[in-house]
């Protein structure tokens, strides 16, 4: 018997149809003698709606209420499964974030979880009841409502399996498993066997959607098993566990171990078209100035991707910083930019929202040279222009132009050889979460 946490997203429960079909998959898992815990996403785009709903109340509703709101498709979502699943002769029980454990901080919209403590699901696994789960919310330590912000429900299914020592954490979605690129942009993308924890970090920092950063980080810190498949086919998807030294053949020869662990392996490519792009003008090169500039915008909650500082021009003493953030982040940071502009003395800001970023990744890259003159060779063959060029160990990422990203991302799939020999990928229903 295994104990085995399971999150189907919006797409996997977007009528009821849907949900009778996941029913089903739920219900066979528990008849195999599994214990079952569920985490389940709002219907279809229940939550966008709401949003929609509350932009025509008010232009700056109050977090708070915002929370409490949506909140409500995961609990209709959550209650008509259980449902479903009774109707099969299997007894299941619903339950909120609050209900099922999940201690969060008391940041409205993006909380961050604090604690699991799960009493509530045990008992009822201890019955041989399912137990199913609001994703995407908890309670704060002030007992408010809380919700962890876009993806929570794949960190409220990661959350749980470390609470409750889970054999493994299955996130169930509309793609039958972790690809090389986004199948809806490259249909040729190949299907990722397994990948290990710091890859997968990097493809979902990186914009790949198909795993939310908080869950992988989550994953990684407490060690849970993450399997990523379709809850439209029984295909085998992909393992998300471990380091690049897992993948090595135990038997090879020491030898063959050690240039395995050396070569490049290239996992897939990511794209993000979610950021825009703020240059400071005729900021004045002295000591202090960029910390000052970024401490104004960690000030206003402005999460910094990428950031390129131009030489100096010696003649003026001034010179240009241009760093990447989401789009919902630009108004509050250029406010609070402008505010301070006395006193940091630059001379305008320029803000550009049609950027589109692309990342290739990969253990091993940083040794191997020869992966970045591909990856530019790839673009320029293209004829798209690089803006901006971040890497670290496992990965390479560019800024180019938001209408380019597309055809960036074939160029550089296809360059790589990461194109399937086994026909196009299938993409069953919604966005990929």
């Amino acid at each position: 018997m295994a104990l085995v946490v399971q999150k189907y997203g919006g797409s996997s429960v977007s009528d009821a149809r849907s949900i009778k079909r996941v029913a089903k998959r739920i219900a066979e898992a528990r008849r195999a003698g599994n214990d079952v815990v569920v985490v389940v996403s709002a219907m279809g785009d229940t939550t966008d709606e709401l949003l929609d709903l509350a932009g025509e109340i008010s232009p700056k509703p109050p977090q708070r209420e915002m929370d409490i709101l949506l909140t409500a498709g995961e609990r209709i979502s959550m209650s008509l499964l259980a449902m479903a699943i009774d109707k099969l002769g299997v007894k299941a029980k619903s339950f909120t974030g609050q209900q099922a454990g999940l201690l969060t901080d008391a940041v409205h919209g993006k909380a961050r979880i604090v604690d699991v403590v799960p009493h509530r699901i045990r008992q009822t696994l201890s019955k041989g009841q399912v137990a199913i789960v609001a994703g995407f919310q908890g309670v704060s330590t002030s007992n408010d409502v809380t919700t962890l912000g876009r993806g929570g429900s794949d960190t409220t299914a990661v959350a749980l399996a470390a609470g409750l020592d889970a054999d493994v954490c299955e996130i169930y979605t509309d793609v039958d498993g972790i690809f090389s690129a986004d199948p809806r942009i490259v249909p040729g993308a190949r299907k990722i066997d397994r990948v290990t924890y710091e890859e997968m970090l990097e493809l979902a920092a990186s914009g790949a959607k198909v795993l939310a950063l908080r869950a992988v980080e989550y994953a990684r810190r407490y060690g849970v098993p993450v399997h990523v498949r379709s809850s439209f086919s029984g295909k085998t998807g992909t393992l998300v566990a471990g380091t690049h030294g897992d993948l090595i053949d135990p038997n090879a020869s020491t030898g063959e171990q050690e240039e395995a662990m050396e070569d490049p392996i290239i996992s897939g490519v990511a794209h993000d078209s979610s950021e825009a792009k703020i240059t400071v003008v005729g900021v004045p090169d002295t000591l202090g100035q960029a910390a000052r500039i970024f401490e104004v915008v960690a000030g206003a909650g402005a999460n910094i991707d990428m950031i390129v500082q131009n030489v100096s021009v010696a003649a003026t003493g001034r010179t240009d910083i241009s760093f990447t953030l989401p789009h919902g982040d630009v108004r509050s940071t250029v406010a609070a930019l402008n505010a301070v502009k006395s006193e940091l003395k630059f001379d305008e800001l320029q803000i550009d929202d049609e950027i589109g970023k692309v990342s290739l990744v990969g253990a091993g890259m940083k040794s191997h040279p020869g992966i970045s003159a591909r990856l530019f060779g790839a673009l320029r063959d293209a004829g798209i222009n690089i803006e901006m060029i971040s890497t670290s160990e496992i990965r390479i990422s560019v800024v180019t132009r938001a209408d380019n990203l597309d055809d960036a991302v074939r160029a550089i799939h296809t360059a790589f050889g990461l194109d399937s020999s086994e026909g196009e990928a299938v993409v069953y229903a919604g966005t990929g979460r």
